[in-house]
């Protein structure tokens, strides 16, 4: 900061203002050319804002290796990573109007999508407009990819990839399970997720005696759980984000409602779950896109799935799930591409992604002509003695599915 000593002649002080602002402005350019931006919004507030802490968390973890390495390369010529955060507080509508300011205002080069899959379709119509490449980090339904947007690449493979595996797997291990209770939160990916969930119970043979949706902020289910327990399904399946699973599981265990198998997506994931629920998420299943049980040796600026691992645990103090590890590799997906363009160039770098065909630490990433990735193989676990067990794919197991619940 300048400051300018009274005692100068007005001219004198007046010139020399003029000089240094000039300077000032000088060097803020400089600086401006030196950094790539990446605008993150999030729901930082609100309902959905223990998933937001995930995402910047990826965000952060990525931009300070990028940064601790010299940053982007691009051309021979190296750029620090900015991630510029605008708080959505978990409202969609604001959500778009964030990507746009982002975009018009703070003169971001690049974006992130906002959480989930709601916002992010909606948000991808103004990326779209502008032609900014944005990837989404937390948007699996196939409903986000089917606007044949140029524009738009996400990290989660469909919805009906956790669903399918998960129901074989009950078919398989629990021959007695044939009738399916879904309860949805009312919300984009929650209920595709339901949907799919449906339908793959359906093809496998199994009974769906229960389909219904809550409302988004809904903070009493005590009437629709009675409903399920009068129909005694052998497997509860239900949809929704951290807060609600929790408040679901909690009612249910004080109507007492037991079932073989107690299905839930997709806070399991999350060690907060885990640590919430205590004894009542033992040997509750669920899916995800990652898990830091797996072991890829990338291309990426982590390196292998270990080594992302230890970098996160070395400076969150916790193990990361499947949302950290999206966003992780979100930006260094980016970073990727911008070096491989050459080019700081929007239309090169949506070119590079598009094209992309790569292993990382998060697995294999390749992106189908909709912009969705379709190289992953996600896993299938349990919460078994307050960990997520590995059930499925056989390559990374590490434990036999378990009936019942407490």
């Amino acid at each position: 900061m300048f400051r300018l000593r009274s005692a100068l002649p007005t001219r004198f002080s007046a010139s020399l203002a003029l000089a240094l602002a000039g300077f000032a402005a000088a060097i803020t350019v400089a600086s401006a050319q030196d950094v790539i931006r990446f605008g993150a919004p999030l729901p930082i507030t609100g309902p959905l804002a223990p998933e937001a802490v995930k995402q910047q968390q990826g965000y952060d973890l990525w931009a300070e290796q990028a940064n601790k390495a010299g940053g982007i390369n691009v051309g021979g010529k190296k750029y620090k990573v900015e991630i510029v955060y605008s708080d959505y507080q978990s409202n969609t509508p604001r959500s778009v109007q964030t990507t746009e300011q982002m975009i018009t205002q703070e003169k971001v080069n690049f974006m992130f999508g906002p959480f989930g899959s709601g916002a992010a379709k909606a948000a991808s119509t103004i990326t779209e407009k502008y032609k900014m490449p944005m990837l989404a980090a937390t948007a699996s339904s196939v409903q986000v990819y089917d606007q044949n947007y140029k524009y738009l690449f996400g990290t989660f493979t469909p919805n009906d990839t956790l669903t399918t595996p998960l129901t074989k797997l009950v078919k398989a291990k629990a021959a007695d399970v044939k009738k399916v209770a879904i309860l949805a939160r009312n919300d984009l990916f929650p209920l595709a997720i339901a949907q799919e969930m449906e339908k793959s119970a359906k093809e496998n043979g199994f009974e769906v005696v229960y389909f219904e949706k809550y409302a988004i902020n809904t903070l009493d289910h005590s009437a629709t759980l009675s409903q399920i327990k009068s129909l005694s399904p052998q497997w509860i399946f239900v949809t929704g984000y951290t807060n609600d699973l929790l408040l679901v599981r909690k009612q249910m265990a004080d109507q007492q409602i037991k079932a073989s198998v107690v299905t839930m997506i997709a806070g399991p994931a999350y060690q907060e779950f885990i640590d919430s629920a205590g004894p009542t998420a033992e040997n509750i299943s669920s899916a995800s896109w990652w898990h830091p049980a797996e072991k890829y040796d990338g291309k990426d600026i982590f390196g292998s799935t270990a080594n992302f691992v230890k970098l996160f645990k070395d400076k969150y103090k916790s193990e990361p799930d499947y949302a950290h590890a999206s966003a992780a590799v979100c930006g260094a997906l980016f970073q990727m591409a911008i070096e491989k363009a050459g080019s700081l160039d929007r239309d090169k770098v949506r070119d590079e992604l598009a094209k992309m065909d790569v292993v990382t630490f998060w697995g294999p990433v390749k992106f189908g002509a909709n912009g969705q990735i379709n190289s992953l193989e996600p896993p299938v676990f349990q919460i078994q003695g307050g960990k997520p067990i590995v059930l499925f794919p056989d390559a990374i197991k590490q434990g036999e599915f378990k009936l019942g619940v407490n």
